[in-house]
C-alpha cells in the first residue's frame, strides 16, 4: 500500500480502442491501471464512428476504478495529464454538453471528396505551408465542415455561439472541468489543417476556405501548465488538470526523444513514426508531415512524422474480421510457426495508405497466395507489413533529415511482439530499442503534467527515468533485406488507386 504522503500523477489516455487510466509514481513507475474497451461504429464503408459520451463515461469510469483499486484517495494526486487519440472530432452544444453526432474517428475516410475538391482548387500548397500537413481525410478540419454541412442549422448555431469543436483532449478537458473550460494544445490543434504552425495560432484564411466560424474553436494553451482543474465532483477533490498532448507526441516526450534527430515508432492501432526536429518545423519533401511536438514555458518543439493507418489494427482484422485469431496475443506464436512468409505479402490499405503515399483509394490486398499458403503465412505477413510501412517511414524521414538513424525507440501494443521488433530491426538496419515502461503515451501525459506541477524539476530528471528493457540488433543480410523490400513494393504499387472515388 502507498504510503499517505506519497504522491502520484494520473494520465488519462484515451485512445482509438480504449480508454485507460494510468497512476504514475515519482520514479516514473506505474503503480495501477484500469481499461475499459470503447466501441467502434462502421455506419458505412470507410466510415468510422465512436459514441463521443461513452468516450467521457468511460474515462471517468477508469480513472475512478484506478484510484479504488489501488487504494490511492484523489487527494494524492499531485495532477492530471491527458494523452488522447487525435483528429477524431467532436461537435457539442455547450449548453448540455451533448454531441450532436457521433465523433468522426481520425480513420475515418467520408471528407476525402472534400480534400479533392480543395486540392483541385489549387490550396494543397497554402494548407502545406500553414499547417505542415497534406490535405487528407485524415484530419480533424474537414470532418468538422462535413459535420456543420450535414447536421441541419449546426452553421447557424455555431456562428451564434452555441456549439463547441474540439479533438478528444477538448472533449475530456470540458467535462472535466465541470464545462467551465474550452481548451486544447498546440500538439493536438496542428493536427485540424486550421492551425498555423508557424505563428502557433487559428488561421484565419483556412477557417474560411472550409466555412468553419471561429467561435467554435477552443482556447490555445500551453501543453504543460496551469491549463484547468478537474471539479472535485469526478474523483472526490480538485485535482490540477496541468497536462494535454495528442497521443504520439506525448509518447515521443515519455520516450525521452527530447533532443533533435532523436526518434520513436509506436505500434498502436496505427503506426506513428515521430522525429524530434528541434525549435522549428522541418518542410517534407517525402511526403510527411511537420507538426508541433509540444509547447512548454512558451517554448515550441516541432516533430517531423509518418503515419500508417493500420498498424496493431491489422491483428485486429485477423482476429475479428477473418477469425484467423481468437486474441491478439496469439499471432505471434501463430506466425513463428513458419519460418518465413511463403512470398505472402499482406498491402493492410484498408482505409487507404498514408504516408508517403497518401492514398485515400487505396486499398487492401494479399498477393503470393498459393496451394500451400497456410493462416500462419498469412499472420506473419501481417506482422511483416507492419514493419514494411513503418521502414518506408523512417527511409523518407532520414532523407528530409539528411542523416541517418541511430537506433529506433519502440512503444505500444505490438512493441511487445518480439517478432516483430527484431523483423523491423532487420529491415531498418538499426537497432530497435524497447523502454522498460512501454506504456508511454500514458507516461508522456504524466510527464507533461508532472513537470507543470514540480512532481519532476526539468527534463534532465525525465531523462534519466528512461531505461532501456531490450535491444533488438539487426542480423539481416543485405541482399536478403533488399529481395523482401522489393517485393514489398511490387506488393503497393498493385493495392494503389484501387478503390473508385465517391
Amino acid at each position: 500500500m502507498p504510503s499517505a504522503t506519497e504522491r502520484f500523477i494520473l494520465a488519462l489516455d484515451q485512445g482509438t480502442t480504449s480508454s485507460r487510466a494510468i497512476l504514475f509514481d515519482r520514479a516514473g513507475s506505474i503503480r495501477g491501471v484500469a481499461q475499459q474497451e470503447i466501441a467502434q461504429h462502421y455506419p458505412q464503408p470507410g466510415w468510422v464512428e465512436h459514441d463521443a459520451g461513452e468516450i467521457w463515461e468511460s474515462q471517468l469510469a477508469v480513472a475512478r476504478a484506478v484510484l479504488r483499486d489501488s487504494g490511492i484517495p484523489a487527494g494524492q494526486l499531485a495532477a492530471v495529464g491527458i494523452a488522447n487519440q487525435r483528429e477524431t472530432t467532436v461537435l457539442w452544444d455547450r449548453a448540455t454538453g451533448q454531441p450532436l453526432h457521433r465523433a468522426i474517428v481520425w480513420q475515418d475516410r467520408r471528407t476525402a471528396g472534400i480534400c479533392d475538391e480543395l486540392r483541385a482548387a489549387g490550396h494543397a500548397p497554402l494548407f502545406a505551408e500553414r499547417t505542415g500537413l497534406v490535405l487528407d481525410a485524415y484530419f480533424s478540419g474537414t470532418k468538422l465542415k462535413w459535420l456543420l454541412d450535414h447536421i441541419p442549422g449546426a452553421r447557424g448555431r455555431a456562428e451564434r455561439g452555441e456549439l463547441a469543436f474540439g479533438t478528444i483532449d477538448s472533449w475530456l478537458a470540458w467535462h472535466l472541468s465541470g464545462c467551465r473550460e474550452h481548451v486544447t494544445d498546440p500538439s493536438n490543434a496542428a493536427r485540424t489543417l486550421l492551425f498555423d504552425i508557424h505563428r502557433r495560432c487559428w488561421d484565419d484564411e483556412l477557417l474560411a476556405l472550409l466555412d468553419i466560424p471561429p467561435q467554435l474553436l477552443p482556447r490555445i494553451v500551453d501543453s504543460s501548465g496551469g491549463l484547468a482543474t478537474v471539479d472535485a465532483r469526478w474523483l472526490g477533490c480538485a485535482v490540477p488538470l496541468a497536462g494535454i498532448a495528442g497521443d504520439q507526441q506525448a509518447a515521443t516526450f515519455g520516450q525521452a526523444c527530447l533532443e533533435h534527430g532523436m526518434a520513436k515508432n509506436t505500434y498502436g492501432t496505427g503506426c506513428f513514426l515521430l522525429m524530434n526536429t528541434g525549435e522549428r518545423p522541418m518542410t517534407s519533401r517525402h511526403r510527411l508531415l511537420s507538426t508541433v511536438g509540444w509547447q512548454r514555458r512558451g517554448k515550441t518543439t516541432y516533430l517531423l512524422e509518418g503515419s500508417v493507418f493500420m498498424g496493431g489494427a491489422t491483428v485486429q482484422w485477423l482476429r475479428d474480421g477473418l477469425g484467423l485469431i481468437s486474441s491478439s496475443a496469439e499471432v505471434e506464436t501463430l506466425a513463428a510457426s513458419v519460418p518465413d512468409n511463403g512470398g505472402v505479402y499482406l498491402v493492410p490499405a484498408h482505409a487507404g495508405l498514408g504516408a508517403p503515399h497518401w492514398d485515400p483509394q487505396a486499398r487492401g490486398a494479399l498477393f503470393g497466395l498459393t496451394r500451400g499458403s497456410t493462416k500462419a503465412h498469412i499472420a506473419r505477413a501481417a506482422l511483416e507489413a507492419i514493419a514494411f510501412q513503418s521502414a518506408d517511414l523512417l527511409a523518407a524521414m532520414e532523407k528530409d533529415a539528411g542523416q541517418p538513424l541511430s537506433e529506433l525507440r519502440v512503444d505500444g501494443g505490438a512493441a511487445r511482439n518480439d517478432l516483430l521488433m527484431q523483423f523491423q530491426a532487420d529491415l531498418l538496419g538499426v537497432p530497435v530499442v524497447r523502454p522498460r515502461v512501454t506504456e508511454t503515451t500514458a507516461l508522456g501525459a504524466a510527464c507533461l503534467a508532472g513537470l507543470a506541477v514540480g512532481f519532476w524539476q526539468d527534463e534532465a530528471e525525465l531523462v534519466a527515468l528512461w531505461q532501456a528493457e531490450r535491444r533488438f540488433e539487426p542480423g539481416m543480410p543485405e541482399t536478403r533485406r533488399a529481395a523482401l523490400f522489393g517485393e514489398w513494393q511490387r506488393a503497393v504499387e498493385r493495392s494503389l488507386q484501387w478503390a473508385t472515388p465517391a
